[in-house]
C-alpha cells in the first residue's frame, strides 16, 4: 500500500514548478501503478501550450476557473470545479487559468518524475526521460 501526504511532497523532487504551473507528483512510474497522479495548480492569468503526443491525460478540476482551447479547431471548453476533461486523442491545446486552477491529473504512461513541456508542449516518453537522466526506473 502507498500512502502519501501532499505536504510530504512539497519542496522535494516530486514538486515540479514552471512559470505557469506547479505539479505535485503523488504517484510516478516507480510506484508501479501503471499511471501517474498529480495535483497541479495552473497559475491565475497564465496560458500554457500543451500537446501530449506521448501520453494520455485525464484532468479533474477541484478549484478555480479557466478554459481549454483545442488547436487547430479553436473550440473552447470552460473549466470549473467538478469538470473532467480527458485528452484521449493527444489533443493539442491551450490551457488558460482565470483564477488559480487546482487540478487532479492522471497520465498514461506514468511520468518518471521531473518532466516539463518542451517547446511544442510535449512531455518526453518515459524511455526518453530515463535515457536523459541515466537512471533506471
Amino acid at each position: 500500500m502507498i500512502v502519501r501526504q501532499l505536504q510530504d511532497i512539497l519542496n522535494t523532487d516530486r514538486d515540479v514548478q514552471t512559470e505557469t504551473w506547479a505539479s505535485r507528483r503523488l504517484l510516478l512510474r516507480e510506484d508501479g501503478m501503471g499511471f501517474s497522479m498529480h495535483e497541479t495548480t495552473i497559475f491565475a492569468g497564465t496560458e500554457t501550450h500543451i500537446w501530449y503526443k506521448n501520453h494520455l491525460e485525464a484532468v479533474y478540476c477541484v478549484k478555480g476557473e479557466g478554459e481549454i482551447e483545442l488547436i487547430p479547431s479553436g473550440e473552447v471548453f470552460k473549466i470549473t470545479p467538478g469538470t473532467l476533461y480527458a485528452l484521449d486523442k493527444h489533443d493539442n491545446h491551450y490551457l488558460r487559468a482565470t483564477t488559480d486552477l487546482v487540478l487532479v491529473c492522471t497520465f498514461n504512461p506514468a511520468l518518471v518524475g521531473n518532466e516539463v513541456h518542451d517547446k511544442d508542449g510535449v512531455y518526453a516518453t518515459p524511455e526518453q526521460m530515463i535515457k536523459q537522466t541515466g537512471e533506471e526506473v
